[in-house]
């Protein structure tokens, strides 16, 4: 009978992947908590319309990576492609703005979208995300930054590359917007099938697109630094100006445009050349609006999403060595008395979190020791029914082969020595 394998782009996380996993989300929740946020558990699935309403219908995330089906019931439900509007969405459902519009939240779990598989980028992904919540001071956005780049140096990456752009406001973006499509007029026929359908629904888009053709039109169009409002420009110099007291290095990328249309102000890439290739691990940005065009106050927020698999792909070998924790002890039985013997203590270390591990198949020692040497165990009790009788055993260290008596009336005694 044919093996069922795994539906395309979804990966299993084996046993030995899920350490680095657990010691980045161990890393990312004491950074994280350090700097005042908490933690959010959100729904998988979400109301299509709220994704259409806080991504954008126009986006290529709703026009064609969303998992959007119909259930029972009949409504339209999608399996969640980003957290931030599902993170705005409970907090305006459980009116957390209420009693204090202050909200610094993370969330850790898969996202969903339909895009074509390939290396570190699946469609069951998964995410790290932070949004921080009511406040429109240009320090948070400089403070952000901060915490992610520390982040990021925490779990190995030595030379996070940060881009920074400013996508303007309501107020200022229009004219951008209208100066974009007055470019692209007599262009259209140069441009890809995506961008040419871009145009007539949001022309910023065209700045995303990777093919080279589009790229190279784009790179002689105007630049929205041109086109800011007063407000705007100091703004985002307060934020570069929070940077530089933490000697923060960025790169001002003027032709940055975040694939989200909620996106406004400071927006930023974070980018690694390791391995010798320009990678972008996290994107984010500010999104004043974004809670009031959910139906909230107009509350601002700022916040960024880190791929996971991607961050995983990028850590330094030697920060990435096997992160299976091995068994302190393995408890080598031989006879029948000592393996009911074995089986109590064991179960005994493990209930006082010593991760203790025995053999069950009642096979000689040599097998056993070879098994225990396979866990990689460091202390290895050998007991068989004489030992029972004396109540007494050797205790063996794997890495120096050097052996001791203890005694089996009082482990108490010597478990220190695992």
């Amino acid at each position: 009978m044919e093996i069922i394998t795994a539906v395309k782009g979804f990966k299993d996380i084996l046993p030995g992947e899920a350490g680095k996993w657990q010691y980045v989300e161990e890393q990312a929740r004491k950074i994280f908590t350090a700097f005042g946020c908490l933690e959010i558990r959100i729904p998988i699935l979400e109301k299509t319309d709220l994704f259409a309403r806080g991504i954008g219908e126009a986006t290529d995330i709703v026009e064609k990576e969303m998992y959007t089906f119909r259930d029972r019931g009949a409504d339209l439900i999608t399996l969640r492609p980003e957290a931030t509007a599902s993170i705005i969405r409970a907090y305006l459902e459980h009116h957390l703005y209420a009693a204090d519009p202050v909200a610094k939240l993370y969330t850790i779990g898969p996202m969903f979208r339909r895009e074509r598989p390939q290396k570190g980028r699946y469609r069951q992904f998964h995410q790290l995300d932070v949004e921080i919540l009511g406040y429109e001071d240009a320090r948070i956005d400089a403070e952000v930054i901060l915490m992610l780049i520390h982040f990021l140096k925490s779990v190995g990456l030595k030379s996070p590359q940060l881009e920074l752009n400013s996508l303007g406001c309501p107020s200022c973006r229009p004219s951008f917007r209208e100066s974009i499509l007055q470019f692209l007029q007599g262009k259209e026929g140069d441009l890809c099938e995506d961008c040419q359908r871009r145009i007539s629904t949001n022309p910023l888009r065209v700045f995303d697109c990777k093919m080279e053709g589009c790229k190279h039109i784009i790179a002689q169009a105007p630049v929205i630094q041109d086109f800011l409002c007063g407000g705007c420009r100091d703004h985002f110099a307060e934020v570069l100006a929070s940077l530089a007291v933490f000697d923060i290095a960025y790169t001002i990328n003027p032709r940055m445009v975040r694939g989200l249309d909620y996106y406004a102000r400071t927006t930023f890439e974070i980018t690694t050349d390791f391995l010798g290739a320009q990678n972008a691990i996290v994107g984010g940005g500010r999104y004043d609006g974004l809670i009031r065009d959910l139906g909230g106050p107009d509350i601002p927020g700022i916040g960024f999403a880190i791929g996971f698999e991607r961050l995983l792909a990028m850590m330094p070998a030697d920060q990435c060595d096997d992160f299976i924790k091995p068994p302190a002890l393995f408890i080598a039985a031989l006879g029948t008395e000592a393996q009911k013997f074995a089986y109590q203590l064991c179960n005994r270390f493990r209930m006082q979190g010593i991760p203790t591990e025995m053999d069950y198949t009642a096979k000689g020692l040599k097998s056993q020791m070879k098994r225990a040497d396979r866990l990689k165990c460091r202390k290895v009790l050998i007991i068989g029914d004489r030992e029972i009788e004396a109540q007494q055993a050797d205790l063996r260290d794997m890495q120096t082969g050097e052996q001791v008596k203890v005694t089996l009336d009082n482990p108490e005694e010597w478990k220190d020595r695992i």
